[in-house]
């Protein structure tokens, strides 16, 4: 006869991890992995291919195990704690058919996985604007062989882009949006060709030069996009260059704008009878040296050595160019008035304003003026550029130190591979300096100019 404790006893044993048996919550309770094992499974008797794993650190899972090419899979189904017995088998029994119909569940799973990232990640490239994009640019973009953005260019980007409605520096009312602000709300993906043909007769409207100027930055901005691992799947490079975009730009005529010897007196007596001092100085000293525009107006007294005679002016091409002083440039310079700055010190500017920068930001209206004392139309800003070169051609300087002087990229033709040092060069800008008062009608004396000791007094 039995003892009568014998049934106690079976009812506490292990379950026997040899046998299937019908899982029950006491029997996946009393589990537990043998002394020695990382894991152990009981079988149910009811699913084929359920399982519970147990752990040595006693984590309890149902898994799905079967052969398929004879090879075992296994595929975890969920812990004991958030599965019933009867949903495991259900789950269990779904495996088995998929199994019984050739596929591998694992591989299901990893193709619905890729499936969902693949969604997402379209989801993610749907929500990315160019304005976010465009951030990037401005931040890590650089033009061609160029370390980083200049200044100027950085402002011009952030007027394009600008949402407008702030109160107008000059006259009355508000800003408007810039050319390119319509476009930063868009999915970076949904810029194609006929969205920015759209964009480009719209903005064509208010100003065709502009909106061809704002095209230009977008293509720089679409071909930077197109060279990003992260960027370039969403990107379509060539979607500026669409005919209907291409065949309505403007035609680039090219200015040939300058002062004829004949203009010269003119013209200079009229800049000098501005009211204006510095604006003066500067229209006159953008003709003596053929710089250009933002590099005078930038120009800071640190870079004027009176002592050996020689400017450093802010380079376009390079990071900054030395040319030599001439003695009408440095009576100028010295007599200009030191402006202050907001603080009440000593700009550092040399042609120093009451300007938001600090500097002389735009002499149109001076020049303008002057012009018309004049009686000469036509005549830009730049044109004193190429009046510099023109005159210094006519006073007999050579092209390649003209070229030097004015900061252009160095060429064989213009003796690029002979660069003057700036001891070289004084003499040809001199006579470039000596034929210009000439032609003014200027009486100027070096020599008084150079027994003054000119110097700047901080």
């Amino acid at each position: 006869m039995r003892p009568r404790n014998n049934k106690a006893q079976r009812v506490t044993d292990l379950p026997d991890l040899a046998q299937a048996c019908d899982l029950t919550a006491g029997a996946i309770e009393r589990l537990a992995c043998p002394a020695g094992k990382a894991q152990a499974f009981l079988r149910d008797a009811k699913a084929p291919g359920l399982r519970v794993r147990v752990t040595a650190a006693g984590a309890k899972a149902f898994v799905f195990e079967a052969k398929l090419d004879r090879q075992t899979i296994r595929r975890t189904i969920g812990d004991v704690r958030a599965w019933t017995i009867d949903d495991a088998r259900i789950e269990a029994n779904r495996l088995r058919v998929t199994l019984d119909q050739g596929q591998d569940p694992r591989e299901l799973e990893r193709a619905a996985k890729a499936a969902r990232a693949a969604l997402a990640a379209q989801a993610s490239a749907d929500a990315l604007t160019v304005g976010e994009a465009w951030a990037r640019y401005v931040e890590l973009g650089r033009p061609k062989r160029k370390d980083a953005w200049k200044p100027r260019y950085v402002a011009d980007m952030a007027k394009m882009t600008a949402a407008g409605g702030e109160p107008r520096k000059r006259g009355q009312g508000v800003t408007l949006p810039g050319h390119l602000f319509p476009l930063l709300g868009l999915p970076l993906a949904s810029v194609n060709e006929d969205v920015l043909a759209a964009w480009f007769e719209q903005e064509g409207r208010r100003s065709k030069h502009q909106a061809t100027r704002a095209l230009m930055m977008f293509r720089g901005f679409l071909r930077w996009c197109a060279g990003r691992k992260e960027y370039k799947h969403l990107t379509d490079r060539d979607a500026g260059k669409a005919p209907a975009i291409v065949e309505a730009l403007p035609r680039n005529i090219r200015r040939t704008d300058a002062l004829e010897a004949a203009q010269v007196p003119g013209w200079w007596a009229g800049v000098e009878q501005l009211p204006n001092l510095t604006a003066s100085a500067y229209l006159r000293a953008l003709l003596l040296t053929g710089a250009r525009r933002e590099e005078m107006a930038a120009l800071r007294w640190e870079h004027v050595d009176f002592q050996w005679r020689k400017l450093t002016i802010a380079d376009k091409v390079d990071a900054s160019r030395t040319i030599p002083l001439t003695d009408c440039m440095a009576w100028m310079l010295s007599n200009l008035p030191r402006g202050r700055d907001a603080q009440g010190k000593p700009s550092p500017f040399v042609f120093a304003s009451a300007s938001k920068s600090g500097r002389i930001a735009d002499p149109r209206a001076s020049h303008a003026r002057a012009l018309q004392t004049a009686a000469i139309d036509g005549l830009s800003i730049h044109g004193l550029r190429r009046s510099f070169s023109l005159l210094g051609e006519a006073a007999g300087a050579p092209a390649g130190a003209i070229a030097q002087v004015m900061g252009h990229r160095p060429s064989a033709t213009a003796e690029g591979y002979r660069p003057r040092s700036v001891d070289a060069l004084r003499p040809f800008v001199a006579q470039v300096e000596a034929h210009i008062l000439a032609l003014a009608g200027v009486q100027f004396d070096p020599a008084s100019v150079r027994a003054l000791g000119l110097r700047v007094v901080a």
